[in-house]
């Protein structure tokens, strides 16, 4: 079996997968303040799991990780003071060998599966809180792009240089409107041409430097996209040029479960190519 422990700021996700990519039972608890109390509660959910038999465990973690170590160095959305060694204390958790991974790569492996029989090179942009990214190839994880952050990439907004994220998220249009993006009218056209233009600034940046072949949007301002597609449409169509084309832009297929089943894909490679 296959176990995906999804950590997230607010809560995390424990889920057991059969071989043939089925959750067959997970469970979920509030995401503890400290540390040691997130091993306590890990722990607890584990020793009430009806399986037992793992093969693998892959962590999702969202911050900058030492995968060599399994440490995680920074947090984007957890308060534990790094570096926390999560696989080493999985392990001792699990019995099992565990692998960390950033979440938002996780994501965007499962995504970019879902499109193995189309597209080769698939970026995935996760916008919620922030932005976050995964360039997939060829159905694998990019090394050179693995530590990426593309929400901190530095673009020019109001006259001044910031980061993609602190213009283009989900934080953002709430701070800029008084609103989430999921209570904003469909037909509010100044709300949605504000998104639409903040994020396609940012996407065109990576698609010049990455040139995938199609692009999926994720997170919470991605789960609302056909809100705002026609509008972003507009904007990437004003960058577009014969040595810059535009690809494919592609909602999330599995907006709340691309993390899980991200670390299933993951933990199902590093297996199999140890077992080859």
């Amino acid at each position: 079996m296959f176990v995906a422990v999804d950590i997230g700021g607010t809560k995390t996700l424990v889920a057991v997968f059969d071989r043939h990519g089925k959750i067959i039972e997970q469970q979920k608890f509030p995401t503890p303040v400290e540390y040691e109390d997130f091993k306590i509660e890990l722990a607890k959910v584990v020793s009430a799991l009806t399986t037992k038999d793992f093969a693998r465990v892959v962590a999702a973690v969202p911050g900058l990780l030492n995968r060599k170590t399994g440490v995680a160095l920074a947090f984007g959305n957890i308060a534990w003071p790094p570096p926390v060694p999560i696989q080493a204390d999985s392990e001792a958790i699990f019995k099992c060998p565990v692998m960390i991974e950033n979440d938002a790569k996780l994501a965007g492996l499962s995504e970019a599966l879902l499109l193995a029989d189309k597209f080769n090179r698939v970026l995935y942009v996760t916008i919620s809180t922030g932005i976050s990214s995964a360039y997939i190839v060829n159905g694998r994880i990019d090394p050179n792009t693995q530590d990426a952050e593309t929400g901190q990439i530095l673009l020019e907004h109001d006259g001044k240089l910031k980061d993609w994220e602190d213009f283009g998220s989900g934080r953002a249009f709430q701070e800029k409107f008084g609103k989430r993006v999921s209570d904003v009218d469909p037909k509010d056209s100044a709300a949605w041409y504000w998104l639409a233009r903040n994020i396609a600034v940012g996407l065109i940046d990576l698609i010049a430097s990455l040139t995938p072949e199609a692009i999926v949007i994720g997170g919470g301002v991605g789960a609302h996209l056909e809100k705002f597609k026609d509008r972003l449409d507009e904007q990437m169509r004003i960058y577009e040029n014969p040595m810059l084309p535009i690809p494919p832009i592609l909602k999330a297929q599995r907006a709340e479960e691309a993390v899980i089943y991200g670390c299933y894909e993951y933990a199902k490679q590093h297996h199999e190519k140890l077992n080859s």
